[in-house]
């Protein structure tokens, strides 16, 4: 049996799922949670192998869900998910799988792929992904590093907030190079493409203008693919726009979650 993972629970009303990216953790949404836990139930998760969670055998979408559900277990009312990147994918997945549990998504910088192809050309090529995974093996903690200022190339002010990551990132347990590597293949597997016409959930897709890792053309082909979506592109933002524009991406939530 897997053990329960790690989550930080803060405010009261209807449960609200926060799920990180690659490499990261539940700390790196920072003030969001505090803003959303003025009227919502709050719980920031650390997914397996990452932070204070425990690992699994295997780093796969429906391992990951599964482990995720059973957390979740006893959490009788229906949960909104806000998935950030790699949190998006497992969001999307979970919605799949449990339609009666999820009720709503919100998938920030998430591409429904990651990887471009010649039927895809809204994403990284192959390459730096590759790349990723041959640095992974030789030094894995300057290869987070350089993820972390990644996620900010092209963003309005970028200096601050990349030491405020690294400090983020520092705080809680790194996860170990197998998990790290088996998310990197998911994230070169993963094609939510086709599959993202079966959420039927309403949902909130958000991108930056200035994402290099996930496209704002590939947030707006999601949202137009999901059946019941809508669209947010905010200015000036990279791929973490919670982070960097706090505001535009919490009125943007709001409006998506009182209507």
């Amino acid at each position: 049996m897997t053990a329960a993972l790690h989550v930080e629970a803060m405010g009261d009303g209807a449960p609200l799922v926060l799920l990180h990216g690659w490499a990261m953790h539940s700390g790196f949404w920072g003030p969001l949670i505090s803003r959303l836990a003025c009227r919502h139930r709050v719980h920031a998760v650390d997914l397996p192998g990452h932070g204070e969670s425990p690992a699994l055998p295997h780093f796969t979408l429906d391992d990951v869900v599964a482990a995720l559900d059973a957390t979740f277990d006893a959490v009788g009312a229906p949960l909104t998910l806000v998935g950030w990147s790699l949190g998006g994918l497992v969001a999307m997945r979970w919605a799949l799988a449990r339609p009666d549990r999820v009720r709503r998504l919100v998938l920030v910088s998430t591409s429904p792929r990651f990887v471009a192809s010649g039927d895809w050309p809204h994403a990284m090529e192959p390459e730096t992904l590759d790349r990723f995974g041959d640095e992974l093996r030789v030094a894995w903690k300057l290869t987070v590093q350089r993820f972390l200022a990644l996620q900010l190339h092209g963003a309005e002010n970028p200096r601050a907030l990349l030491g405020d990551m690294r400090r983020r990132l520092s705080s809680r347990k790194a996860p170990s190079a197998a998990t790290l590597n088996e998310a990197l293949d998911l994230l070169r597997q993963c094609d939510f493409r086709e599959e993202a016409s079966r959420i039927g959930q309403p949902a909130l897709v958000v991108s930056g203008d200035r994402d290099t890792l996930a496209f704002p053309a590939a947030g707006r082909f999601l949202a137009e693919r999901l059946p019941n979506a809508r669209f947010a592109l905010i200015a000036g933002a990279a791929h973490v726009p919670f982070l960097s524009h706090a505001d535009a991406f919490g009125a943007a939530l709001d409006e998506f979650i009182d209507g």
